[in-house]
């Protein structure tokens, strides 16, 4: 006999009440390419913006902070990342700098851009970022690479913070909810950008999201978001088939008006080349997911030298700000998921309306359910 859920809209889940939005839906953080309008957007649609901040001195992050605040008065996030750098990165000297910039140096110059000199690495401190967001009381704190000291997810829930942590495996998630974070982002390996691993290198984490989100809702009580190549309807509603109390959405966003990607950027999320992505340490010295082009293959030969977290970062972005400008993709790190190819964003409100529409329609065609709940497979019509 077919069993009986409760009547209520899809949206209505443990994620909305607890983060105080209308819809389940988190826009992925970004990182360098987040931006107050496109945060500020999602948040007044009714989900949940956030800005990547990690890359930003404290300073920059209150001023952030305030800007998101003149654009919305609904909740948003602010993201940062636990682990700021790689064993090594303070111990790397001007040798390796020479020696890794010798595989970009040409490209460097073909582009227009300026060979630079070797300056002594300065560290920015996960705790300095975080107290900013403590004295700005943000309404959301959401982190990857780690679990922060208790004390300041201590802080979190004395304020009023709600704490949503990423994971990449399930033991990562169990870790979480023993930690008493509020929401666990479970991201698979089809996501853009970083791979937020760190209870085992990110190379032996890389479970995919259809995979790994039902393996967390059963390991963990708490709401679980479903995080990796979800980019329309379609995938928004197999999240919720498969325990996912709500959805984070990130390369979608990046072809939008609103996003800090680079035109250059945006015009390739929306053709052809961003059928094809890849993995690589050589963007930034983390492993990240992006569109494959010419340099991320070069990266990506045996025997290239990449420097530690975050001096790949810094060196690389020698090369892509100048080939941004001579609008030159093959040389740029285009942050993208597997499922780039899927996502049309052009302006967020329009995207998000028909979205909503269009998960209402599926939902309700397939069967009634309680959001956020596992369905049963003998009520699939």
């Amino acid at each position: 006999m077919e069993k009986q859920f409760e009547e209520k809209s899809w949206a209505e889940t443990g994620l909305t009440t607890r983060l105080g939005i209308e819809y389940p839906i988190i826009q992925g953080p970004l990182g360098g390419l987040s931006s107050q309008r496109l945060t500020a957007a999602v948040s007044n649609f009714g989900g949940l913006g956030s800005f990547g901040a990690h890359g930003l001195r404290p300073d920059a992050i209150r001023q952030v902070i305030r800007e998101i605040r003149s654009l919305t008065s609904k909740p948003f996030a602010m993201n940062l990342w636990v682990s700021m750098e790689d064993e090594g990165a303070s111990a790397s000297d001007e040798s390796a700098f020479r020696r890794s910039l010798s595989y970009i140096s040409k490209h460097i110059e073909e582009v227009g851009g300026v060979l630079p000199s070797y300056t002594p690495y300065e560290p920015i401190r996960f705790e300095d970022q975080f107290r900013v967001l403590l004295e700005e009381k943000v309404p959301a704190f959401s982190f990857i690479f780690g679990i922060p000291p208790r004390e300041v997810l201590d802080d979190c829930r004395h304020h009023g913070i709600a704490i949503i942590g990423t994971a990449t495996t399930v033991d990562e998630a169990v870790a979480l909810e023993a930690a008493g974070v509020d929401v666990i982002a479970a991201s698979g390996f089809e996501a853009g950008g970083h791979r937020g691993s760190f209870l085992r290198p990110s190379e032996e984490s890389l479970t995919g999201t259809m995979s790994l989100v039902p393996q967390v809702v059963d390991a963990v009580k708490l709401p679980v978001v479903a995080a990796g190549g979800i980019a329309d309807a379609r995938g928004i509603v197999a999240a919720f088939a498969l325990g996912a109390s709500g959805v984070q959405m990130g390369t979608v966003f990046l072809s939008c008006e609103e996003s800090g990607a680079s035109p250059v950027h945006r015009e390739t999320l929306l053709t052809r080349e961003a059928g094809t992505t890849a993995l690589t340490r050589g963007f930034t010295g983390r492993l990240a997911r992006g569109i494959r082009n010419r340099l991320l293959d070069e990266f990506n030969r045996d025997g290239t030298e990449i420097l530690p977290y975050p001096l790949q970062r810094a060196l690389v972005r020698h090369l892509s700000i100048p080939a941004e400008k001579a609008g030159r993709w093959e040389f740029l790190p285009l942050w993208a998921g597997q499922s780039a190819r899927v996502s049309r964003c052009e302006d967020v409100s329009a995207f998000l309306t028909n979205l909503v529409t269009q998960v209402s329609e599926i939902a309700g065609g397939v069967q009634r359910w309680s959001a956020g709940t596992r369905v049963p497979t003998d009520t699939i019509v």
